[in-house]
């Protein structure tokens, strides 16, 4: 199985009071991110907006033993340190 995926969430605030998730994967090397997807619209708090960003982020994850993983990986493969029964 290959490695998890390197997806971070943070909030973004362009207007004071106007809170955005934003989810953000690792690039090429560690040094570049690029942007996955972000909010729509604002939240009012900023714990709604990164409660809202880690559900996104949780629908990156086909299961949640194994998190997300790059398209073509084995998803029907044994998770690393999980063992099969």
């Amino acid at each position: 199985m290959s490695h998890i995926r390197r997806i971070s969430v943070h909030v973004d605030e362009p207007d004071p009071g106007h809170f955005y998730w934003v989810l953000m994967e690792e690039g090429g090397d560690a040094s570049q991110w690029v942007e996955l997807e972000s909010a729509d619209e604002p939240c009012d708090m900023w714990l709604d907006a990164l409660q809202a960003g880690m559900r996104a982020l949780e629908g990156y994850a086909p299961d949640e033993r194994i998190g997300p993983r790059s398209k073509g990986d084995d998803e029907d493969g044994a998770a690393v340190g999980i063992p099969t029964r």
